[in-house]
């Protein structure tokens, strides 16, 4: 028999040995702990910088993407203004204008730029199109297809190819952007317009619509006792008023409440209160007429074929002599030599430079109605307004028996015009000259 293996009982490990058991199972535990650490902290911040260039994207591609879409709001606004200048005659449109009415917005158009302005906008951007209703569904038509009664122009302008900078990373890919704009001619809220009637010039057909037959930069004469030749005195307010309601519209601002829809008539034979009424403009006064009651324009300047042998086109230099503050003349007779007029010494003394300059106003660039003359023939006293010219009073009047020139500087619903309308257009007590406005 073989004798039992001898049996030796476990000894519990020194302490020392404990204690380095410990210590390494506690360096693997932190190792592991590191270990996750890392990989929830990578998780984290990928999903952090995901986040992150979102954000990004939007702040710096959608701010990109609205700067584009206010130049280009700002481009249709302008374009839709431009064209509606061309859409007089409603509720009969003639058809020519829906051509010269997307021509004048395209143009303005042009004239703008998109992307941090880096870019023009070219005709392929824009399209315009002519309605008669704003009603949802309603149809808009290319300028040769619209009907008469088109009295709306929208302007639509579309730009793509606006390549995101991080929203590509997001499978994003490039954007367009559009704006639209209608506007339409809206009567102005106040006007004040002289009771001048401007003749149209031309044929029937010629002098049928904007700009009526008229050339900028022409003078127009007529005479100053009962108008004839190519303008007629008019009464805003007919049967009543007469020559000193009329000379009233004179020395004051004009007629301020003007009835647009009403025929206006022509009340015939003007006098010597009419004739003062007018040369207050020119700082030339009689009677209780004075600098405070009656302003002057900023100038008392005149224009005659003798010291202006073009007999056109003075209105340049009127802006010059305005801001030099030029009376007529150093006396009456000085201003008569110059000009050639006859302007009676019971003016005298005119106004001087430093009159012209604390008491002038805009008084000699004037709103006028345009009117068809030749309607008032045959006994017939009243006509209908076909659309405000701005007019360059030229000359002061010696007597009602003399004739007189103005000279015509542009439709006053023209772009950039001196006799630009103004008030509150499309208010509902709008009663004023037509003038362009935003209604959509």
């Amino acid at each position: 028999m073989t004798a039992p293996a001898s049996f030796a009982p476990r000894l519990p490990p020194a302490p020392a040995a404990r204690r380095a058991g410990a210590a390494a199972r506690q360096r693997g535990q932190r190792r592991h702990g590191r270990r996750a650490q890392r990989g929830a902290v990578a998780i984290v911040v990928a999903l952090l910088l995901a986040v992150m260039v979102g954000f990004l994207g939007l702040a710096i591609d959608g701010g990109r993407l609205y700067l584009a879409k206010t130049e280009l709001q700002n481009t249709a606004d302008a374009c839709a203004l431009a064209a509606s200048y061309e859409l007089i005659g409603a509720p009969a449109i003639p058809a020519d204008a829906f051509p010269r009415a997307e021509a004048a917005g395209r143009t303005i158009a042009r004239q703008n730029r998109v992307g941090f302005q880096g870019s023009g906008v070219v005709d392929g951007d824009v399209v315009v199109a002519f309605g008669s209703s704003l009603a949802a569904g309603s149809l808009w038509s290319a300028a040769g297809a619209a009907a008469p009664a088109s009295k709306y122009v929208r302007c639509t302008l579309n730009r793509g190819g606006f390549a995101p900078y991080f929203m590509q990373v997001m499978g994003f890919g490039a954007q367009s952007v559009a704006a639209i704009a209608t506007a339409t001619l809206t009567p102005a809220q106040s006007n004040c317009a002289v009771p001048l009637g401007v003749c149209r010039a031309g044929s029937a057909g010629a002098g049928a619509s904007p700009p009526f037959g008229l050339v900028p930069g022409t003078w127009v004469s007529g005479r100053f006792k009962d108008g004839g030749g190519n303008w007629n005195w008019i009464d805003f307010s007919p049967p009543s008023g007469g020559e000193s309601e009329l000379a009233a519209l004179l020395t004051g601002n004009g007629m301020c409440s003007l009835n647009v829809t009403a025929p206006v008539g022509a009340p015939g034979n003007m006098g010597n209160a009419a004739a003062k009424a007018w040369n207050t403009r020119f700082g030339l006064y009689q009677g209780s007429s004075n600098v405070t009651n009656a302003p002057p324009d900023f100038t008392g300047y005149a224009y005659t074929t003798t010291n202006w042998p073009a007999g056109a086109n003075a209105r340049l230099d009127f802006l010059s002599r305005r801001g030099a503050h030029a009376p007529y003349g150093s006396s009456v007779a000085a201003g008569n030599a110059e000009t050639g007029l006859a302007i009676s010494n019971a003016y005298n003394p005119t106004t001087t430079v430093a009159q012209h300059t604390q008491y002038g106003a805009d008084r000699r660039l004037v709103v006028a109605p345009i009117i068809d003359c030749a309607s008032l023939t045959g006994g017939t006293h009243t006509t209908t307004v076909l659309g405000w010219g701005c007019m360059l009073m030229l000359q002061p009047i010696d007597n009602p028996n003399d004739t007189l020139k103005m000279e015509y500087v542009g439709l006053s619903s023209a772009t950039g015009s001196p006799c630009a309308s103004s008030g509150v257009a499309g208010d509902s007590a709008s009663i004023g000259p037509m003038v362009p406005a935003l209604v959509q």
